[in-house]
């Protein structure tokens, strides 16, 4: 697929004509498909038109910013073409077992071998081989934010990326916005630290796709005990003429196919996106599916040190279109074009993150679990700072090398120092161990 760009419609004031946008793009668009697409961002208050025939001019609505236009394939825009009828008026269906049966891994595909070979040359990054995870640790800071904001705001969250990162680093919550949003943030956060820190030991097997759930679903589902659980009511998809499976154990059997075909696909892009159309589709848990499919995408993208996928700049109409498109018509196209170009935007911003960071340290890399072990037993266990001197410098002399031991005793008391309740989760203290420590140690100072 060609490379796709940014055109931003308000730049300048009065609009751009269709062959103005035509020129600003970085690939091949005919004048009939593009003006297919201006319209659909019109009908759906993506932008404005003004004017009419050659004298239209598009402009962007002041709370949008800038439009992506990206290549769709003419499947994919023939999918937007049956959705834009009242749901209504599409043919009811239900869960289509065969769309699951019928896929083969590393025989049957739904990302073509030169997508799969576009996607690498985009998400590999430039550095030797590395622990699983590497990558990702690199970048978590911003990882944390951009993901859970996105995927929150797929969702329908208002927190804006602004307030997503001023919860995140601070845990202060944004002013007249409902509790459950911040909830869902932190819950993205929390799932999100859990894929990075247990790298080496994620997979699509029960125990990793369950806890994620537990993790997005914290606190958001009427029913607590359904965290974590598989699904045994029945649910329903608003705007929708799909209705997702009612038998329990056929949602668990299915579930279970789901994991072992995803285990054996070979390609780390075919996995992401397999889960990306299939957890949806299923619907295995009471709610959050969309959620865990999103975090679960990025498994083997974080596992395989590749560039995570944050869903950066895709917008919530033509992705639950996408979604739509494989619940009623078992069709993927739409939403592969939105994965293949989401992709290339996250690499991008991850690599030029990564590229302002430097390269990691490789002392901190292998010493991040005895980091870890260290600085939460000095806040679990509440020393204040003169014990915790004294308990650091026993704790390395007996458990890190003589030749490492200065440079890791001052690493891990700068870490002390830097301690916040925006960053406790790194060391997996709880909010409670943490005000307790702090109460000891004192105002920072």
């Amino acid at each position: 697929m060609e490379a796709v760009s940014q055109f931003s419609i308000g730049d300048p004031p009065q609009g751009a004509s269709a062959q103005q946008i035509a020129k600003a793009l970085d690939f091949q668009i005919s004048p009939r498909t593009l003006q297919y697409s201006l319209k659909q961002l019109v009908d759906a208050g993506r932008l404005v038109r003004k004017g009419e025939k050659r004298w239209a001019r598009y402009v962007t609505p002041l709370t949008i910013g800038a439009i992506y236009i990206f290549p769709m394939s003419r499947v994919g825009m023939g999918i937007r073409r049956y959705l834009s009828k009242p749901a209504a008026a599409r043919k009811a269906v239900g869960y289509n077992r065969d769309f699951l049966d019928a896929y083969q891994p590393n025989v049957s595909f739904y990302l073509s071998e030169a997508e799969r070979a576009y996607l690498a040359k985009v998400g590999k990054p430039d550095f030797e081989q590395q622990p699983a995870g590497t990558y990702a640790r690199h970048i978590l800071h911003r990882l944390l934010i951009d993901l859970s904001w996105n995927s929150s705001r797929l969702e329908g969250n208002t927190y804006s990326l602004l307030d997503t990162r001023r919860l995140i680093q601070f845990g202060e919550e944004a002013e007249g916005r409902d509790r459950l949003e911040a909830q869902m943030i932190l819950n993205h956060k929390e799932a999100i630290e859990f894929l990075v820190e247990a790298a080496d030991d994620i997979g699509f097997n029960r125990y990793t796709v369950l806890n994620l759930h537990a993790l997005l679903a914290n606190g958001l589902l009427a029913d607590e005990a359904a965290a974590g659980r598989l699904r045994y009511i029945g649910v329903g998809i608003g705007k929708s003429a799909f209705h997702p499976l009612e038998v329990p154990h056929l949602i668990e059997e299915c579930f279970d196919l789901i994991l072992a075909k995803a285990t054996a696909i070979r390609d780390p892009f075919e996995q992401a996106f397999f889960m990306l159309v299939q957890i949806p589709y299923l619907q295995p848990f009471d709610d959050v599916n969309k959620r865990v499919s999103r975090l679960a995408a990025n498994i083997p993208l974080i596992t395989g040190n590749l560039s995570p996928l944050s869903f950066s700049d895709v917008a919530r109409d033509i992705y639950t279109e996408g979604v739509l498109g494989v619940y009623e018509l078992n069709k993927v196209e739409l939403l592969r074009d939105l994965f293949i170009w989401a992709y290339k935007r996250s690499a991008e911003q991850n690599a030029a993150v990564r590229q302002s960071l430097g390269e990691p340290d490789p002392f901190r890399f292998r010493y991040r679990e005895a980091l870890r072990e260290i600085i939460g037993a000095v806040a679990r266990t509440a020393h204040d700072r003169r014990s915790s001197v004294a308990h650091i410098l026993f704790w390395v002399q007996s458990n890190i090398p003589s030749a490492d031991q200065e440079r890791f005793r001052e690493m891990a008391e700068r870490e002390l120092l830097a301690l916040h309740e925006g960053n406790i989760a790194r060391y997996r203290i709880k909010p409670a161990e943490f005000a307790n420590w702090r109460k000891v140690w004192g105002p920072a100072r």
